[in-house]
């Protein structure tokens, strides 16, 4: 299994943009082949800066998502609405405690 973070930072104006693309879009991010797991976390102190956390089968699931329409057009909504540029990690969960 493959976790995706990705650190997004917006115009404070576009939050509300953002929100309403991500909530548009997330159960289809989430039923794409191979995605497992998503969720989207808000920095408590810098109010516009999110992340997503995606569980993915594999790098290759990932990458096809990434090359998808699905991807293409939500991207495409969402890198305008940025104020810095984004970034992203791909790692492997060591442990999980519940």
């Amino acid at each position: 299994m493959l976790v995706r973070i990705v650190k997004m930072s917006f115009e404070p104006s576009k939050i509300d943009e953002f929100l309403s693309n991500f909530e548009a879009n997330k159960f289809k991010i989430r039923s794409f082949e191979g995605c497992n797991f998503l969720e989207l976390y808000r920095d408590q102190n810098n109010t516009n800066i999110f992340f997503t956390y995606s569980y993915w089968d594999s790098e290759t699931h990932l990458e096809n998502y990434r090359h998808s329409e699905l991807f293409k057009a939500v991207w495409a909504k969402t890198k305008p609405l940025f104020n810095a540029k984004p970034e992203a990690w791909s790692v492997d969960k060591i442990a999980s405690l519940n």
